[in-house]
């Protein structure tokens, strides 16, 4: 497969040449969050083709933003791992969620996907530094079949796939209540109010969670006016 380029010495031209292509800021989004097989971004992205998988992964291996690794047992199975060059696209990508909450996201759609292990990367765009001045703490998230934690230190987030080991506090949500939230639907205050969600665990640090992530108030584009010079 060529690949295309703008044929423009810029910078941004040339960071388009390598990860403006159709699924590939997709790729890098799953692999922010560990070492990934093949097979799971083959379930994480339903509707890209094996045979696009795998030019989309040879090519982001052969310009040094992914590279090949063995998974650590019990797996000991090839997957993918983003090298540095790679892993400094973080911020791009929680950029754009930030933007995309506030500006493209609306109501979701009947044949959209919706994973919520995705949220892993929307905490870390969502996170209030500020708000997390001096907390220490270690929350777990279950939300449906998916887990995942956060940990919290002192104004920095670290956000992971799995079980936390000896959490401060657990949340059990259910997947489209959870969608809900991210729709800006509806908080995590009224579902825990409402039982449709549920938390267990240190209550002062409960006390701060609702207080660590703020999602961006939807707008319309279309309304939106230009900021006065």
């Amino acid at each position: 497969m060529e690949q295309r380029t703008y044929n423009q010495y810029c910078a941004t031209a040339r960071t388009l040449d390598l990860v403006g292509e159709r699924w590939t800021l997709l790729l890098v989004r799953e692999l922010l969050t560990g070492p990934k097989r093949f097979g799971d971004l083959q379930h994480s992205l339903r509707g890209l083709g094996t045979g696009l998988l795998a030019a989309r992964m040879k090519h982001l291996e052969r310009e040094g933003l992914v590279r090949k690794v063995t998974l650590p047992p019990p797996a000991r199975t090839p997957a993918y791992a983003l090298t540095q060059a790679g892993e400094e696209l973080g911020p791009v990508v929680l950029a754009m969620a930030r933007w995309g909450l506030k500006w493209a996201m609306g109501e979701p759609l009947e044949q959209e996907t919706f994973h919520p292990g995705w949220g892993v990367l929307g905490l870390r765009a969502c996170f209030d530094a500020e708000a997390a001045a001096g907390l220490h703490a270690l929350y777990e998230f279950r939300v449906g079949e998916e887990i995942f934690h956060a940990r919290i230190d002192d104004g920095a987030i670290e956000t992971v796939h799995g079980p936390a080991q000896h959490p401060d506090v657990v949340i059990t949500i259910g997947d489209e209540v959870f969608r809900d939230l991210v729709a800006s639907r509806s908080t995590l205050a009224e579902a825990l109010g409402d039982g449709t969600a549920s938390a267990s665990g240190d209550q002062e640090a409960l006390r701060r969670l609702h207080q660590l992530f703020r999602l961006p108030h939807p707008q319309s584009r279309s309304a939106a006016p230009a900021p006065a010079e």
